[in-house]
């Protein structure tokens, strides 16, 4: 039998983000401020080297050494690193950069451009129920990323139903369960059983229902696992049984601590279900966030919202600007 969710009363907003802490201080900060304040590692990574290496006023030879060195070990990636190079030389001779603002500033710039058009905000009006399918591997953030994105759209005015289509594991379902309670959202699951059945149950549920969008969870894999890698895409298949158009977005999540394999899990998943956009994660716990400017280069799939944080309202939109400014200031 299929279980249906469903509470009544809606829980306050402190009780809400109470899976994570400390709670104190997220009300007390804008996103802005939260994002800078998760991208410190990251920051304090590149800070106090990139004074260091532009310090001598001028590009030249040893200053894109150290700098190509430094990108490198922030997980920029070879083809990203050697762009960001490449863009720095040409601004060095364009505009004749002798002093280490100016250089910082050039980079920024060449940063700014390469990220930029992976800033593509999800558009979810095209459809009714808009159907949004969440893959990822264990320990990604996935399940807890689909909490936070109910509440983000509910903030956004739209009603959100979640499907527990993650029937192998059964602390994924109590988890999506436990924030359908915190967001007043209907959970659609299932004991065992077939998680596509889950996920189609659940888009009729929605377009009975009237609502807005359907949030499809699927249980972690590794893109080695062939035969997961098979199942995930027979869910996509089941969904476009019901939707011919669907899913109408296909989320990617990934663990910004997991550096260069990022690109890995991207092109596998992107292989078996045509990934659509990407949310990366956990960028508070690591000082290798190059690995965005990686995916702009390498496999440039949009990316719909970061996670700086464990507060329920530390998933939000990706703006290049943004990024890039809490890297560099």
């Amino acid at each position: 039998m299929f279980s249906f969710l469903k509470k009544n009363k809606p829980e306050p907003e402190a009780q809400a983000a109470q899976v994570a802490a400390p709670a104190d201080e997220a009300p007390k900060l804008s996103w802005r401020e939260r994002l800078f304040k998760g991208l410190a590692k990251t920051r304090a990574q590149w800070g106090g080297k990139l004074k260091t290496i532009f310090s001598r006023g001028k590009v030249d030879d040893e200053l894109l050494e150290e700098l190509e060195t430094l990108l490198l070990t922030s997980d920029v990636g070879i083809e990203a690193t050697t762009h960001l190079l490449d863009e720095l030389k040409k601004a060095a001779k364009r505009d004749k950069l002798d002093t280490p603002e100016a250089i910082q500033k050039a980079l920024a710039t060449a940063l700014l451009d390469t990220l930029k058009p992976l800033e593509k905000p999800l558009d979810v009006s095209t459809h009714k129920p808009f159907v949004i399918m969440i893959a990822g591997v264990n320990g990604a953030g996935k399940t807890t990323s689909i909490g936070k994105l109910a509440k983000y759209f509910q903030n956004q005015g739209k009603s959100v139903l979640l499907a527990a289509g993650d029937t192998f594991r059964a602390a994924a379902r109590e988890q999506l369960q436990t924030w359908g309670e915190r967001n007043n959202v209907t959970v659609i699951s299932q004991e065992s059983g077939d998680p596509a059945a889950v996920i189609f149950d659940a888009i009729s549920a929605a377009k009975a229902r009237g609502i807005d969008i359907v949030l499809a969870d699927t249980a972690g894999r590794l893109p080695t696992q062939l035969h997961l890698m098979e199942e995930i895409a027979k869910v996509r298949r089941v969904i476009q049984k019901i939707d011919p158009q669907g899913p109408h977005e296909t989320l990617l999540v990934l663990d910004a601590n997991i550096g260069q394999n990022a690109l890995q899990q991207v092109k596998a998943f992107d292989k078996a279900i045509n990934v659509t956009g990407l949310v990366v994660t956990k960028l508070d716990g690591t000082a290798k966030g190059g690995v965005v400017a990686a995916i702009a280069r390498q496999c440039p799939k949009p990316i719909r919202f970061i996670g700086v944080g464990e507060q329920i309202d530390d998933l939000r939109p990706f703006s290049a600007q943004d990024f890039v400014d809490a890297m560099f200031e």
